[in-house]
């Protein structure tokens, strides 16, 4: 791999594979550290890519792969060290808010991950692939290996899922009422 398709690669998919990341995972810090093993993965494996999908959809399922890794590697210390797994973890929203707006834009935000975080694994892959990379179903069934048909059943019990948490009390979405 030549250091100009790299820099394409990088330019072009950096952000969005950032993001994607930042939502799996829960943090800036492991996000910036897995987005660095995508990288070496690329560089690694480019050679190999066919052009079956589209680069970023390539780049999605290679980071799909590492984030998978990761929670693999956390489970197995969590045996050890009681950890905790927090989706919480802001990005920067435009700065256009007012400050009122920017609390209750953060509430619904923290909400939403709460809720996101009582959804299953699978759950959480297709609302953050479709919902938050904005990405489509057939993109979002080649990262993650299935058919469409299973993107679109796993969305629309996602979406039920989080719509039942979302209307729900707050002491039965998990939180207390401090």
């Amino acid at each position: 791999m030549d250091d100009s398709v790299f820099h394409r690669l990088y330019d072009e998919y950096h952000d969005d594979l950032f993001h994607f990341l930042i939502y799996l995972v829960g943090n800036r810090t492991d996000a910036e550290d897995l987005s660095h093993e995508v990288y070496i993965r690329v560089m690694r494996s480019y050679k190999h890519f066919r052009g079956q999908s589209s680069e970023k959809t390539w780049l999605f399922a290679i980071a799909k792969n590492v984030a998978i890794d990761h929670f693999r590697k956390k489970a197995v210390r969590a045996k050890y060290n009681d950890v905790h797994f927090d989706w919480e973890t802001e990005t920067l929203p435009a700065d256009d808010r007012l400050p009122e707006q920017w609390v209750a834009y953060n509430e619904e935000k923290s909400e939403l991950y709460r809720c996101l975080n009582r959804c299953t694994g699978d759950q959480k892959l297709v609302i953050t692939l479709r919902y938050l990379q904005q990405l489509s179903i057939k993109e979002t069934a080649t990262i993650l290996e299935w058919t469409e048909s299973k993107v679109k059943t796993t969305q629309h019990r996602a979406l039920q899922k989080l719509k039942q948490l979302m209307n729900a009390p707050s002491n039965e979405r998990g939180e207390s009422d401090e």
